[in-house]
């Protein structure tokens, strides 16, 4: 179990512009590791396995093991899941496949999205989003953590109630894009939009199929209220839950730990950094319940690192 006062050096969740949501360049993404003193990390984009070649070069080049990484988004019993994959083969094309599926879909949803948010009484311009969209990879795909972006900005929104909680000093304020997203885009919300997307069965098939590990995203959000469906989800294949994570409380952690352990799965950690969508959530912090030499003996058995 953590020791407090040990070093931490593991970030296995992190993003990178590749994302729909991500800022930073991969090579800027791992100086941002080495600064943070991290050894050991995974670039995990939404749907995309881009970042993985740049960034695996960048990270040789600065000292840092690399783990080829992507997250997934599937479905699984009416939930929407994030399925990450570790020690994947990233020159595979069933990765271009379901990314190019992913941005043709989420270009219709974007425009249906902004439908939506005009009509919780926003006035909103295609340009905005543009302009904000323009600084990622994909232009034209809108998230919900960029309407926050662009309706934080405008003045005559200064005083909107809707907006408030999202503003300094409100109960949404600590990571006020990516809270837009989860109260008005995410799954049930009042802009949500369905997307096709595929099973958590075909998720981890396509990932085993690629030489790799699948591991459930932090289950504490995405499974939150019903832990027990980690128990209908095992025989599917995981390989591997997140107990690390930044959205985990502590007793949230230490139960799904307990829970992988039980069941003899791979435990992982990471921050799931984004950049300026989640200025709260820095590069390895994360809550952890294994010290990190105990996390990298376990992905050395898991063959995602060599071992010493």
């Amino acid at each position: 179990m953590i020791n407090p006062d040990q070093e931490h050096y593991i970030d296995l969740h992190m993003h990178s512009l590749y994302s729909v949501d991500g800022e930073l360049t991969p090579t800027q993404l791992v100086d941002r590791c080495r600064q943070a003193g991290i050894r050991i990390m995974a670039v995990t984009d939404h749907n995309s396995v881009k970042a993985n070649f740049e960034a695996g070069t960048a990270a040789a080049q600065a000292g840092i093991h690399y783990v080829p990484g992507i997250e997934i988004d599937c479905r699984f019993k009416g939930r929407n899941l994030h399925l990450l994959g570790y020690g994947i083969a990233v020159d595979s094309p069933d990765f271009l496949a379901l990314e190019e599926r992913f941005i043709e879909q989420n270009i219709a949803a974007s425009r249906e999205r902004l439908k939506r948010i005009r009509e919780l009484g926003f006035e909103l311009a295609e340009e905005e989003l543009e302009a904000v969209a323009g600084e990622g990879h994909r232009p034209q795909i809108w998230t919900g953590e960029m309407f926050a972006e662009v309706l934080l900005a405008k003045p005559e929104y200064s005083g909107h109630e809707l907006l408030k909680p999202y503003r300094p000093g409100g109960a949404r304020s600590d990571n006020p894009y990516t809270n837009f997203y989860w109260d008005y885009c995410a799954q049930g919300k009042p802009a949500y939009v369905e997307v096709e997307l595929p099973s958590l069965e075909q998720a981890i098939a396509i990932i085993h199929k690629n030489g790799g590990k699948a591991v459930l995203a932090h289950p504490g959000i995405s499974l939150a209220g019903n832990l027990g469906l980690l128990q209908e989800i095992l025989p599917l294949g995981l390989d591997g839950v997140e107990a690390g994570s930044s959205y985990h409380n502590a007793q949230t952690t230490l139960e799904i730990y307990r829970w992988a352990e039980e069941n003899k799965i791979l435990v992982t950690g990471g921050s799931d950094y984004h950049g300026k969508n989640k200025p709260a959530i820095k590069l390895g912090g994360y809550r952890r319940v294994l010290a990190e030499v105990e996390m990298e003996q376990d992905l050395q058995e898991a063959g995602l690192l060599p071992k010493r």
